[in-house]
């Protein structure tokens, strides 16, 4: 069902007045980035600074708020179906206690079949809510826990009705499991989702990341291959990524099989994005989430001047006018928290003042 799309209306609206034209800044990029290019909006699991995480309504309204990329996370049921889910347990994201009793002392994703979790509604957690103004999801079903492929043909659907070409940031939520990892980029690539422009798979587990990379050189497949973890640099000053569990990669190691390094925005630092980008890396930072307009001015500028890649983040609609209006004389005013954006586009430029 085509719709209008405010969002993206009000956000371009917006974009057009701050930056400089498309043609000039082709010439002329204010972005330090590796490739030149504006920064990608990477909204993490959609956009669950309104919506519920990792649920296609919530897809739907961070790629009307200017996202490049969706961030989902994926995991197998019992009976070997991939799900969007971040968390192992099914408590916090869902309405699970509502229809079965604990099994095996808990609510394990991997104890339940997708039909069983077919029953369950994704619910808005921290200051998420069940609906945004102005904002109407397509399907019946948009808060349901959907599979990956589902969550694929969404996203397509949504493409071909309003004429974009956001893609999808897929990662793994599980220890190295091959067959996992097999059925993950089986679907990407029979869902369409088969080149870097649509498509990066990413874990913080590193045999996982190297299991990707060697699926897609077998499989003839080029896509983008990212490495989660933290900035480190060793005691004799190398920089690489450190995983949770431990492991540690040198920025070096990791170019000869991945393009991106994925990182807590914390540990990341100009010194580290001019290594990455000499060992021709990007890098994502994560999790932004800008309580407002101004607060994302001020938390994306530092980034925007080393050269930051992407910004994965709850609130893409922010990062997307912090990123469009960087190098502009403009900057915001404060707003209430949680503002809608929509009134932003609609009343124009009344969220924005002159930077001195």
């Amino acid at each position: 069902m085509t719709r209008p799309n405010y969002l993206s209306a009000a956000v371009l609206c917006i974009a057009s007045l701050m930056a400089i034209p498309a043609q000039a800044a082709t010439l002329n990029s204010p972005y330090n980035t590796l490739t030149g290019d504006a920064p990608l909006v990477i909204g993490h699991r959609g956009a669950p600074a309104y919506l519920p995480e990792n649920s296609i309504g919530g897809n739907e309204l961070a790629a009307e708020m200017g996202s490049d990329f969706i961030e989902t996370d994926v995991m197998m049921t019992k009976d070997n179906v991939l799900i969007a889910m971040h968390d192992t347990t099914l408590e916090r994201t869902t309405d699970v206690a509502a229809f079965y009793a604990p099994r095996n002392g808990g609510y394990a994703v991997s104890d339940f079949t997708y039909d069983e979790l077919k029953l369950l509604a994704v619910k808005p957690t921290g200051t998420g809510d069940e609906t945004y103004p102005g904002f109407t999801p397509s399907g019946d079903d948009p808060y349901r826990i959907p599979t990956f492929a589902d969550m694929l043909d969404a996203l397509t659907a949504y493409n071909d009705a309003n004429g974009t070409s956001v893609g999808m940031l897929t990662e793994g939520k599980y220890s190295d499991n091959i067959e996992t990892s097999r059925a993950v980029i089986r679907t990407l690539i029979e869902k369409g989702y088969d080149t870097p422009e649509k498509s990066v798979v990413q874990s913080f587990d590193f045999d996982n990341v190297s299991d990707y990379a060697d699926l897609l050189a077998a499989a003839g497949v080029e896509m983008g291959v990212a490495q989660l973890g933290i900035g480190w640099p060793l005691d004799d000053g190398t920089l690489g990524v450190l995983s949770f569990g431990g492991a540690f990669g040198t920025l070096s190691e990791l170019s000869s099989y991945t393009d991106t390094v994925a990182l807590g925005f914390g540990t990341i630092t100009e010194e580290l994005i001019a290594a990455a980008h000499g060992e021709g890396l990007s890098v994502y930072g994560w999790t932004f989430r800008p309580e407002d307009l101004e607060d994302a001015f001020d938390l994306a500028k530092p980034f925007l001047d080393w050269g930051l890649d992407g910004f994965i983040t709850d609130s893409p609609d922010y990062l997307r006018l912090a990123i469009d209006g960087y190098g502009s004389e403009l900057a915001p005013v404060p707003l209430p928290a949680g503002l809608p954006l929509l009134l932003v586009g609609l009343f124009g430029l009344a969220g924005l003042k002159r930077r001195t």
